[in-house]
């Protein structure tokens, strides 16, 4: 099959008569129509252009062959690291294939598991998933929550652990919230919304979020409202009991911007009513335990890359505040308390190092990692001397360790068993400047010994945005990239979280330009030192990574061979008006706003899109089920770019059918979209497979 426009008939996509005022501009709105998931037209439109992308796919025949693999590499065993309440351990298992993992507990490391909550039963097709889960500090019961096709709605139930049978709890209407427990174990805190419409629960905002207790055994209307604000329909809450179990931690959030708020609540006195500790949105404060009433946090205020605070609640004004870490070169993660010590997780140019403090601050050690990557875990209880944490890189699949904080050694717990060979593939850190100078680290792999000679396929993926830092990680869907001879790029762009705080503003707001600056010069720094060129240079991103990639396709189409924008921010002026979409104008700016209005009509990848010009070979990724990103976003990006495409590339968008965000989705999803992405790279890239 060719991939001529005259072999690919897209469908003929209805304009209508849109046209909005924004701050005197007038901005056409031609496809405001497939904002409608659910009208006739809509369904219509979706199918047809399913059809065409399908058909176009099952066409290449390497798509086949990618996908076996994918599926031989995804068949090994997959563990989470264990976690202790009581005298019992929790980890999730996955024997390789299946859909979701299986949650399991044992009474010590070297005992029998039994399993202890399968999702994969709870649905034919893997589309329901554990979205959430917390157990009583006695062990007794698990509380979970549960998402259907990948929505942010979660259903929230509660087991016996010793019996493994349902009670007759059974919550709803929570999105954006976990639950914790009372330490008597009569029940937990938790968070939701009023009840949706259910015809437009998919698309309709999410304002005044509630902070709830719920009693074991007893119906979810007869639930205790903890908190509310009536007079802030922005404001979210994240109720956590301390590890004493004597107070109730409210964290008070607004949008994604990371700053927030700190209330408490005596849970010993009945009556007692809940205090503002810190009451201004002027930095983020993580709490991560407490000595009666002295708290620690981790906070970045006045020191963008974090550091490690004492308040005493009885002595709550900020001069009374002491430093016990200070802010270093590197980023402080997040800090937990173990052998009655600090452990410090850092971020050193996008890499883990973990290092152990006394109470007072002083340094212990280094935590010896197996190598350059990155590591989690290091969970526990503030006296627990065990813990346990994975390690993980672009080319050792996700490792589990036992850590002992006494003698400082780590030993092997579990170890997955892939079907490949890293030792063949190398793993580099370079530096590069962007436009504006700054310098931008970007992580490339690639299969040793490749020739720097321009002719490889190359792909781009990144993010930037949201304070949130791309580490190494391994994943199958990268191996089978590699082995196809690709080389595969990820710069830790502005907007990220690599470098703290500032390193998060240089790209939010009326700075983004700076990561699409960012990115497009990592795209010609490849290009410049020979690992590619245009007709062989991919960039991939999902969600504000799909944003990215819409907006450097539409600024530079003419330095990429393809794009794969999966679930993105298509329409910077309508976004807020959707779910949660809202929140994300602590990150972007409003286009109610008329200056932050100017940037983002600047850049807004529905909005700039120029008639009769050749943009990349194109695969937009989003589902129906979407309700974080709205699939709207996508449906209208697809409609005009295929309007304004001229070229024989073809410019196609993969719908997929009971999905959402991404969270939940079950293995043979995940395994079919990937075969997908790299086939049409094979094709539009031409890529020769053996």
């Amino acid at each position: 099959m060719s991939d001529s426009n005259q072999a690919l008939e897209y469908p003929k996509t209805r304009k209508a008569d849109q046209i909005d005022d924004y701050h005197g501009t007038p901005v056409a709105d031609f496809y405001r129509w497939l904002e409608d998931p659910d009208s006739e037209e809509t369904k219509t439109w979706v199918d047809a252009q399913n059809q065409v992308t399908f058909g176009y796919l099952e066409q290449i025949p390497a798509r086949e062959k990618i996908k076996q693999r994918l599926t031989q590499l995804w068949d090994y065993e997959k563990y989470s690291i264990p976690f202790k309440k009581n005298n019992r351990y929790f980890y999730f298992k996955n024997d390789g294939l299946q859909n979701q993992s299986v949650l399991y507990t044992l009474t010590s490391l070297d005992g029998e598991p039994r399993l202890l909550l399968d999702p994969n039963k709870l649905s034919e097709d893997g589309t329901v998933a554990l979205s959430g889960l917390s157990i009583s500090e006695d062990g007794q019961f698990l509380a979970y929550g549960l998402s259907s096709s990948g929505s942010d709605w979660q259903e929230w139930k509660v087991r016996e652990i010793e019996t493994g049978n349902d009670l007759s709890d059974h919550l709803k209407w929570i999105k954006f919230s976990g639950a914790s427990w009372t330490h008597d174990a009569q029940g937990f805190f938790y968070s939701r919304y009023d009840e949706p419409n259910e015809k437009t629960q998919l698309e309709d905002v999410n304002y005044y979020q509630k902070l709830f207790y719920h009693r074991l055994g007893t119906s979810q209307t007869e639930d205790v409202l903890i908190y509310e604000r009536p007079d802030e329909k922005e404001w979210g809450f994240a109720g956590g009991v301390t590890e004493d179990g004597k107070y109730l931690v409210i964290s008070v959030w607004r949008g994604t911007d990371p700053k927030n708020l700190v209330f408490y609540k005596d849970l010993t006195n009945p009556d007692a009513q809940i205090i503002e500790l810190i009451s201004e949105f002027e930095a983020s404060y993580n709490m991560m335990d407490n000595d009666g009433s002295l708290f620690w946090f981790r906070t970045d205020l006045d020191a963008s890359r974090g550091r490690v605070i004492a308040i005493d609640i009885n002595k709550p004004a900020k001069e009374n505040w002491q430093e016990i870490i200070p802010q270093s070169d590197d980023v402080l993660e997040g800090v937990g308390l173990l052998n009655n010590q600090f452990v410090a997780d850092y971020l050193k140019d996008a890499q883990t190092v973990v290092k152990i403090f006394n109470l007072d601050g002083a340094f212990v050690r280094e935590v010896e990692l197996p190598g350059i990557g990155s590591a989690g875990g290091f969970d526990g209880k503030r006296y627990d001397t065990e813990t346990f944490y994975s390690f993980t890189s672009f080319t050792t699949p996700a490792t589990i360790y036992r850590y002992d904080m006494i003698s400082g050694k780590s030993t092997l717990f579990r170890q997955p068993n892939v079907d490949f060979n890293p030792d063949d593939y190398e793993t580099k850190q370079v530096f590069y400047s962007s436009k504006d100078g700054t310098q931008v680290p970007m992580f490339i792999t690639h299969r040793k010994g490749i020739k720097l000679d321009g002719n490889n396929p190359t792909y781009l993926y990144g993010y930037g945005g949201f304070n949130i830092s791309l580490t190494p990680s391994f994943s199958v869907g990268q191996v089978v990239w590699l082995e196809l001879g690709g080389v595969l790029a990820i710069p830790n762009l502005r907007g990220g979280g690599e470098y703290g705080e500032d390193w998060h503003q240089a790209g939010m707001k009326l700075n983004k330009q700076n990561v699409f600056d960012d990115f497009i010069t990592a795209a010609e720094w490849l290009i410049d030192n020979k690992y590619t060129r245009p007709e062989k240079l991919a960039i991939g991103g999902g969600s504000n990574g799909g944003l990215l990639v819409g907006a450097c396709m539409t600024q530079r189409p003419d330095l990429f061979g393809a794009a794969l924008p999966a679930v993105g921010v298509m329409d910077m002026l309508r976004f807020h008006k959707f779910t949660i979409g809202w929140a994300w104008c602590s990150e972007y700016g409003s286009p109610e706003n008329p200056e932050e209005f100017q940037v983002l009509h600047q850049y807004s990848p529905l909005h700039n899109l120029k008639p009769e010009t050749a943009y990349p070979a194109t695969l937009i990724i989003t589902a129906d089920h979407d309700d974080r990103v709205v699939p709207a976003h996508s449906f209208k990006f697809a409609a005009a770019l295929q309007e304004a495409h001229q070229s024989e590339k073809p410019v196609l968008i993969r719908i997929e059918t009971k999905a959402g965000h991404g969270a939940g989705k079950p293995t043979a999803k995940i395994i079919e979209e990937l075969a997908d992405k790299w086939a049409f790279l094979v094709r539009t890239l031409d890529i020769a497979v053996n």
